[in-house]
């Protein structure tokens, strides 16, 4: 069976950066970003929503993506896929994405006025935390490119392994898998800096081991609304959590409350999965189109946002306003970047655009 349901979660969530990282301008809980508006509840709750399972349900769908990859290519040509997709995009958005952001950093907190080609000098030469929020070298969004790089790499010699035994997890019970929450958890503390390698390097190896097995996806197919009903009460849960967390009321150990967040995500997944294989397993030319830009809309979209957002807080101070503008000119933006790319044969291979008719996971 085709699993295009893969490919259509996937879109799903990129699409949904685009309004994810609009909103964390508004955020309400103290973190820095490039540019800064005012504090929303609303939109802060948006964030604590998905927060807990969006990014590990990209690692996760990362991890099946490189079971079904290494079905058809051998370690060597996985490896080289690894650095054609991931590597080169990754140093091209660094290079050529990225400084557009630290730009209007260094506009909106330190009152640059300098030329947006001298900002390179600072943004390679400034001491930062590597989070270029105020300005500064970072990778920026492109640390999830960046840490599937490195994960793929990590992990290969467990995925041969397990290629080569033909590990058959399919069996595994409901009760049994919903407890593998605990791996990314306990993995949690290494390399946590900003981002935690080893909690991604979790959901990526659950993906591989347990996600990709038909029998399993049937399993979570068959359970998709107990799954779905579990997610919404944990969702609930988490939302009255981070209200408390927001106002000071709050008055329990933190690994508490990391045990429930990392329970919520992986429930969470496990409820998509069901939902994406009974309802999302088409596909036609609009999600041919969506499946095949979603990487180089990953590598554009958050530059476009911060660009847009620092140009539409010129023109308007309604709140509401702004979130719409932001949202609807950064997607025609965004979208506009990758249709100029896609005609251009070096930004093609710059971007990781992929060739057409080569959309759908297997």
């Amino acid at each position: 069976m085709r699993k295009n349901f893969i490919d259509n979660i996937r879109w799903i969530c990129i699409l949904t950066l685009i309004p994810y990282h609009t909103f964390m301008i508004y955020n309400a809980f103290g973190e820095d970003f490039y540019i800064e508006g005012q504090s929303v509840f609303g939109t802060s709750a948006f964030i604590a929503t998905l927060s807990p399972w969006f990014m590990p349900l990209l690692f996760a769908l990362a991890g099946i993506s490189s079971y079904y990859a290494l079905q058809k290519r051998t370690p060597l040509a996985y490896t080289k896929e690894r650095i054609l997709k991931l590597l080169i995009p990754l140093i091209a958005g660094i290079l050529l994405v990225v400084p557009a952001q630290t730009y209007i950093a260094e506009r909106f907190h330190n009152g640059f006025t300098g030329s947006y080609f001298y900002q390179y000098v600072l943004f390679f030469t400034s001491t930062t935390d590597l989070t270029g929020t105020r300005g500064g070298f970072t990778p920026a969004h492109l640390w999830f490119i960046l840490f599937l790089f490195v994960i793929s790499m990590i992990a290969l010699p467990i995925m041969i392994f397990c290629k080569k035994k033909k590990i058959n997890t399919g069996k595994t019970p409901m009760v049994l898998l919903i407890s593998m929450f605990i791996l990314p958890f306990v993995l949690t503390p290494i390399l946590d800096v900003g981002h935690s390698l080893g909690r991604y390097f979790g959901y990526f190896i659950l993906g591989y081991l347990f996600l990709s097995a038909d029998d399993l996806l049937e399993k979570l197919d068959k359970y998709r609304f107990p799954l779905l009903i579990i997610a919404t009460v944990c969702m609930v849960g988490n939302l009255m959590l981070f209200t408390f967390y927001l106002y000071g009321s709050l008055n329990a150990p933190q690994f508490v409350f990391d045990i429930f967040s990392n329970f919520y995500g992986w429930v969470a997944i496990l409820a998509i999965l069901g939902l994406g294989r009974r309802y999302f397993n088409f596909k036609n030319k609009i999600t041919n189109y969506l499946a095949s830009s979603s990487f180089p809309v990953y590598i554009f979209h958050q530059s476009w946002v911060i660009v847009v957002a620092y140009w539409i807080f010129m023109l308007t101070e309604n709140t509401f306003a702004q979130i719409v503008l932001i949202i609807l000119v950064s997607f025609i933006l965004t979208y506009a970047t990758y249709e100029i790319c896609n005609r251009i044969p070096v930004l093609r291979l710059l971007f990781g655009i992929k060739p057409k008719n080569n959309t759908s996971t297997k």
